[in-house]
């Protein structure tokens, strides 16, 4: 019986080994980028997820869905990894998706999958902005989608909302309108795009909302404090920006 515990999960050999290939694979994504080889870090946060297709095809779409939140933040990793060429940062990056696949991504708890979901919003969508902020209106606008739509996805299914796809469909949507919008004449503040901080403010602040309701502690006061703080921040965004220029 003693030796069956320590081949669970949680506990005993099992848990030391997954650790230690959690950990395994930030190092090797710093290696290769390092190297050059931004291709193959890419490589290996797919192959990390090969259990999503240790399965019959039909059930792939799913696996891949239900694993978008972490693909996002891996995918995100290795581009900020590879946008810098500074060794110190780059071992900073790789520490962070650590801490991500060590301590943050296994967590189950609401608090934790909303912290996953809002964290590979904001991930998802700098990394967009910094990688492919010339290309196409229609690329930035389907990935847009694809991230907020994945995110938004994430967190509703912690709390077991009822109409999670209905929630989800239209947050990637709005997503992706705001993007088409302020894509035309992309600003950014220093590194980060305008889509990005706004759906960031916006997103924080109606997760907020949601959580203080879904708890039974979100009184009219407090709504209206919240409403009034997105609008004030986004007036200021919108009223302090410089639109004659592509960046400040």
């Amino acid at each position: 019986m003693a030796f069956k515990n320590r081949l669970k999960p949680k506990s005993g050999f099992s848990h030391f080994i997954h650790l230690g290939l959690n950990a395994l694979l930030p190092a090797l994504v710093f290696v290769m980028v390092r190297m050059e080889f931004v291709p193959i870090a890419a490589l290996l946060i797919v192959l990390s997820k090969w259990r999503m297709f240790a399965v019959r095809p039909r059930y792939w779409l799913a696996n891949i869905r239900a694993n978008s939140v972490d693909l996002i933040v891996g995918f995100s990793t290795v581009i900020f990894m590879s946008t810098t060429t500074s060794a110190s940062w780059q071992l900073v990056w790789a520490a962070s998706y650590a801490i991500w696949l060590i301590f943050i991504k296994p967590g189950s708890s609401i608090w934790k999958t909303s912290l996953q979901a809002l964290l590979a919003q904001t991930a998802g969508l700098m990394a967009l902005f910094m990688a492919l902020g010339d290309a196409s209106i229609l690329i930035l606008v389907s990935a847009a989608w694809v991230i907020c739509y994945s995110a938004a996805r994430h967190f509703f299914t912690g709390y077991e909302e009822q109409y999670t796809a209905l929630y989800a469909h239209t947050w990637g949507y709005f997503a992706a309108s705001l993007t088409w919008l302020l894509g035309h004449w992309l600003i950014y503040y220093n590194i980060i795009a305008q889509p990005t901080l706004l759906l960031t403010v916006l997103g924080f602040g109606l997760a907020a909302l949601y959580y203080l309701e879904h708890t039974d502690r979100l009184s009219v006061a407090v709504r209206r404090n919240f409403v009034v703080m997105m609008v004030a921040i986004v007036l200021v965004v919108i009223l302090l920006t410089n639109w004659s220029s592509e960046t400040i």
